[in-house]
């Protein structure tokens, strides 16, 4: 049985939230679908994976409302598992970054797009810019953009305390990349609002540029928030990531088994086997140890 993963957001002003995601709840339901749905004033954020047929059918549907009719549904094979239910919930924002409104409002202002064909020609060409990964740290540790710079964020809420990491590079061109593009429509936003002068954003995420050019440029596998964790591409790729505890080349997450910790990294198979999945000697001890 063929499943199917759609990606898709709208930066968009939606009088009636609630109204929206009771539409989209009682279709994903009707088709047997898993994934997340957030819905805010300020727009909507979509994984949903279900049966092909059935994913292509909710597309066309959702793309026949007029308020969605431009928006690009990425697609990736699903494996029927790659989430454990369904969750359609109305929030604040579709994207959790705490920032001012004033600071970043992609309905308002955000970065211009640029193509993955541009993106490449960047490369190819030589030109002079810098790829700026606005994903959280260990997203980009199994894969990233070639010479990109990872501020390190746990979350995007951390953008504001990695400016200063950035000011080197405030009069260069800057191209922001993230998964599926949605969150550098806002932090694009924010680094023009705070005097960054030539930024530009990755039209369809990294996840576009894979589809189009596996192997290319973008170094490793694409972190997914969902069972499978990773996605390849295809394409000839080298492994990037490497184990937490020993540095050998892996691209295999886990979660500390400490519940005071529960870091997500990347360990190695035989880490796993000789350590457990803690990200130290320190968390495996103590989690041993009586509450």
């Amino acid at each position: 049985m063929n499943f199917q993963v759609l990606l898709f957001y709208k930066y968009v002003t939606i009088e009636d939230p609630e109204a929206l995601a009771s539409w989209v709840r009682e279709r994903a339901i009707a088709y047997a679908f898993t994934g997340r749905v957030i819905i805010a004033t300020e727009g909507i954020n979509a994984t949903l994976e279900g049966k092909t047929e059935d994913t292509e059918a909710f597309a066309k549907e959702f793309l026949a409302l007029e308020q969605f009719s431009d928006v690009s549904i990425k697609r990736s094979e699903g494996s029927g598992v790659s989430f454990p239910k369904l969750s359609v919930k109305v929030r604040r924002e579709i994207v959790a970054t705490q920032f001012p409104l004033e600071k970043a409002d992609p309905r308002v202002r955000t970065a211009p797009r640029i193509s993955p064909d541009e993106l490449r020609a960047k490369y190819e060409n030589g030109e002079d810019f810098v790829v700026v990964d606005m994903r959280n740290g260990y997203e980009y540790d199994s894969g990233h953009f070639q010479g990109s710079i990872n501020p390190g964020l746990e979350a995007s809420r951390d953008l504001p305390q990695a400016l200063p990491l950035l000011e080197q590079y405030k009069d260069k061109k800057i191209v922001t990349v993230c998964t599926g593009g949605i969150r550098c429509e806002k932090m694009s936003a924010f680094l023009l609002s705070n005097g960054f002068k030539d930024v530009e954003q990755l039209e369809d995420g990294i996840h576009g540029y894979m589809e189009k050019y596996p192997g290319e440029d973008f170094v490793g596998t694409l972190y997914t928030f969902d069972k499978r964790l990773t996605m390849n591409f295809g394409g000839e790729r080298e492994i990037v990531g490497t184990c937490y505890l020993c540095k050998e080349k892996t691209e295999e997450y886990v979660n500390c088994a400490n519940v005071k910790c529960h870091k997500h990294f990347l360990e190695c198979g035989s880490c796993q086997t000789k350590e457990g999945e803690y990200c130290s000697i320190a968390c495996k001890e103590t989690a041993a140890l009586p509450v």
